[in-house]
């Protein structure tokens, strides 16, 4: 016997292929890891002084190695050519490491890159800071002194810097509370203002624009107004003293080629300085930036600050798209398993399903972008005229409902005959009953569609929205279109995991259970569904780790680069479907690709991926642990 008819080289062969694939996973997972965690480590401040006397003071991001072309040389002082050029290596290359130096508004740069051969000499500046702001970017300098009123009030750098961090607290705090009362107070009222301003548009469409209906709108809007007005100044008040009080206090910074600049205190976020932290600091300000990553509002384009709204998004859209694609996916392999006679048209479906499959994600953005958001979204907000659909008349429309109340009448009442009939006494007449009953629901729904579509007696929900100014609510992208869109990219999942669920279930459990005196109906409800559970989870799991990761569709169909509302909040409904969101896949593509700042972005791109495999892998761990619980309950055995 051969070598090759024992099978050992295709164990090695499989083998392989296993160890191969592991291996590509795992150095994936590992440079990520090991990039995102780098991250927010905070690093020593460098003053590089160059030869030709600029000073460049910063963090050293990442280093390589480059072959410089002769104009490199020509910037060199021409003392120092002769010694920059014997200084490479044997194949003409030098070294070199990339700065982060901010002070964009002062330098135009918030990055520099300089070769060793233009080092004149660096060290360790004892009172560098690193300042994080809120705007602009991060600055780099030496405290000079603290000011308060705009007149300082000490005059060495440590009692400066223990100035700084003495207020820096109660400025930020001041700070979160003006944000706090803008965005909650002032945009509660903002919104019972607008709602009474929508009123008189309302009012106006339904009853004529010289209505008393219209005036008694017009009327408690002016009232509504005035009282909104007299709280907003209250408001206004408080949010003017609370940055009065804050502009009181700046720090006079020096960089290092000797600018002065002042940075007001409601302006930083965090501020270090750099060389003078323990490990123990070191690692206090890492896990404060991962806090802020985690819970804080994004910043500065995306570039800085949180991603709690991307996170938010992504995981409110993932459970939508489970809650709605789960149900249709199971009742379809339901159908087509347990129920559908093997033909021409079932093998069509199920080859239609697995060729939606390989369908490209963006195909299914576009047909979420114009069927849901254009015309149910528009269907909902405006009625049958806000997408281009001509009402019938009412006598029509009544004209057709009286069709469709004979067609299903009719429906229900060959059906009651099909059921009363024993299916042995399959007569001519029992199969045109049976093809009747089927014609007619398909005519009852057909005719049910159209008297939606074409009823004259609906303007739509938000009709004053779009008649003031246009403005949809759910004819653009939103959370639940996006969610129906993934539910519908996913489905091909879950129908093939529960199609082969229900196939792993033994006919001897249905057997038994009809010999029992079990309808069809108890069997799978009470005997399939049970022991296939773990299989359907299985497809859950698989549509979810999809679903999330998926770009291109949410691009079309909600996924925003900046939402001023989080989908889900503490106001009523809690759930907001309407509401545009932001999604950590989305926010990847955009700090990576569209960031105006895009060697600060990349470590970013590192930690938002991390984080969204962590999302994804916690949800599916939370699927899995359900399935094992399934599994020990339903244990399947042949018989």
């Amino acid at each position: 016997m051969t070598l090759l008819a024992q099978g050992e080289p295709m164990i090695w062969l499989t083998g392989g292929a296993l160890v191969l694939a592991v291996a590509m996973i795992l150095a994936l997972l590992t440079l990520v890891v090991v990039n995102a965690a780098a991250t927010f480590w905070p690093g020593r401040l460098v003053l590089v002084t160059t030869v030709d006397g600029r000073k460049l003071l910063g963090e050293v991001t990442r280093d390589d190695t480059y072959k410089p072309d002769e104009s490199v040389f020509e910037k060199l002082p021409e003392e120092h050519r002769a010694a920059a050029k014997a200084s490479l290596d044997a194949s003409g290359c030098a070294h070199r490491r990339l700065l982060r130096t901010g002070n964009y508004e002062l330098t135009n740069e918030h990055f520099n890159w300089v070769s060793d051969f233009e080092i004149a000499s660096e060290e360790l500046p004892e009172w560098a800071v690193i300042f994080e702001r809120r705007a602009w970017g991060w600055f780099y300098g030496v405290p000079k002194a603290f000011l308060v009123d705009g007149k300082p009030v000490t005059d060495d750098t440590a009692s400066a810097w223990s100035a700084f961090e003495e207020h820096l607290p109660d400025v930020q705090e001041r700070f979160e509370r003006a944000v706090a009362i803008t965005e909650h107070d002032i945009g509660e009222l903002n919104a019972q203002e607008e709602a009474a301003r929508l009123d008189i548009t309302r009012a106006r469409l339904d009853h004529g624009a010289d209505s008393p209906q219209v005036r008694e709108a017009q009327s408690h809007f002016a009232n509504i107004r005035e009282e909104l007005t007299a709280e907003r100044e209250h408001f206004t008040k408080a949010i003017q003293e609370l940055n009065a009080e804050n502009a009181r206090y700046a720090l006079a910074v020096t960089t290092a080629d000797g600018q002065e600049h002042t940075l007001p205190l409601d302006k930083i976020v965090r501020a270090y300085a750099a060389n003078q932290l323990s490990w123990s600091e070191r690692a206090g300000v890492y896990f404060s930036r991962w806090r802020e990553f985690l819970l804080d509002m994004p910043r500065e384009a995306n570039t800085e600050g949180g991603v709690f709204p991307a996170i938010c998004g992504t995981v409110t859209m993932t459970l939508i798209m489970s809650l709605a694609v789960v149900p249709f996916g199971v009742l379809a392999a339901l159908y087509l398993k347990e129920y559908a006679k093997a033909g021409a048209i079932v093998s069509a479906i199920r080859i239609a399903i697995n060729n939606l499959a390989g369908v490209p994600s963006i195909v299914f953005g576009v047909f979420g972008l114009g069927f849901f958001c254009y015309i149910i979204g528009g269907f909902i907000d405006g009625g049958p005229r806000r997408v281009d659909i001509v009402p019938w008349p009412s006598v029509t429309w009544f004209a057709v409902a009286g069709v469709l109340a004979a067609c299903s009448t009719g429906a229900f009442l060959l059906g009651i005959y099909n059921l009363s009939v024993r299916k042995a006494e399959m007569t001519p007449l029992r199969k045109a009953a049976s093809w009747g009953s089927v014609v007619l629901w398909l005519a009852s729904c057909g005719l049910l569609v159209a008297l939606v579509a074409y009823t004259p007696f609906f303007d739509g929900f938000y009709a004053a929205k779009i008649a003031d100014g246009n403005n949809p609510t759910y004819g653009k992208g939103a959370l639940v279109w996006a969610s129906l869109t993934l539910a519908l990219l996913t489905l091909p999942v879950v129908i093939v995991a529960t199609e082969e669920a229900l196939s792993a279930v033994p006919n001897s459990m249905r057997e038994g259970s009809y010999a029992c005196g079990a309808s069809k109906w108890q069997t799978i409800r009470r005997i399939v569904l049970p022991r296939a559970m773990p299989g359907i989870m299985t497809g859950m799991i698989l549509a979810m780790a999809r679903g999330a990761g998926e770009v291109a569709p949410l691009m079309l169909v909600g996924a925003v680069k900046v939402a001023p509302n989080l989908p889900v909040d503490a106001t009523f409904p809690f759930v907001h479907p309407d509401r545009s969101f932001l999604h950590l896949g989305f926010h990847i593509y955009d700090v990576g690709f569209q960031s105006p700042n895009s060697e600060a972005a990349i470590p970013l791109v590192y930690t938002t991926t991390l984080l969204l495999i962590a999302i994804v892998a916690t949800l599916n761990v939370f699927a899995v642990w359900m399935r094992a619980r399934l599994r020990r309950r339903f244990v399947v055995g042949q018989f």
